[in-house]
């Protein structure tokens, strides 16, 4: 039978200590098990990933090729339908108001709600995406759902009617072969 007293730690699970710069009779003695000198037997000495000893490292030697969404892609703040039951009933939940509660944090494109959970108040809430199941518990709840715009950097476009017949390569090149006609030129005698 097991007692407190008869306890001992499985054979092999335990070992003796590495007992390091004890001299030589230590078993680890003079240079402690970190082989003869160089970068790597200095304390704090180390290689960073893929060092080559200066040398052109192989990450950089091939070449990159393809294409990669990852620098396009948009991040949304990922809200579930249960974690709106902390608001009161006929409360407008908004950007303004998750972040105040710590429901979300940091940048991203907008928000999205997404339905799992139970919902219990009535809610209005405003967000960028709303899952189908999560539109669904909302309206069922008695509460509404408003999608806004996903936040963009849109670009000015330039109205064409006011600029008419004088935009575009062809009028651009009449211009300049125009521009060098009237360019005084010396007159040879």
């Amino acid at each position: 039978m097991v007692r407190l007293h008869s306890l001992r730690p499985r054979p092999g699970s335990r070992h003796r200590v590495k007992r390091l710069g004890c001299g030589e009779s230590s078993g680890h003695g003079k240079t402690s098990g970190n082989g003869t000198k160089g970068q790597k037997a200095r304390s704090g000495g180390s290689i960073r990933l893929g060092f080559e000893g200066g040398q052109m490292p192989l990450i950089r030697r091939l070449p990159k090729r393809g294409f990669n969404n990852a620098a396009f892609q948009k991040r949304y703040a990922i809200v579930n339908v249960s974690d709106l039951n902390a608001f009161e009933a006929g409360t407008v939940v908004n950007e303004q108001l998750l972040r105040e509660s710590n429901l979300i944090r940091g940048h991203f494109a907008g928000i999205k709600i997404l339905g799992e959970g139970e919902l219990r108040p009535g809610l209005k809430v405003e967000a960028n995406k709303v899952s189908a199941s999560a539109r669904g518990k909302i309206e069922k709840a008695g509460g509404t759902v408003t999608l806004l715009e996903a936040r963009r950097i849109e670009k000015v476009e330039t109205d064409v009617s006011s600029s008419g017949a004088n935009s575009g390569p062809a009028a651009r090149a009449k211009r300049r072969a125009k521009a060098k006609r009237k360019s005084p030129r010396k007159q040879r005698e």
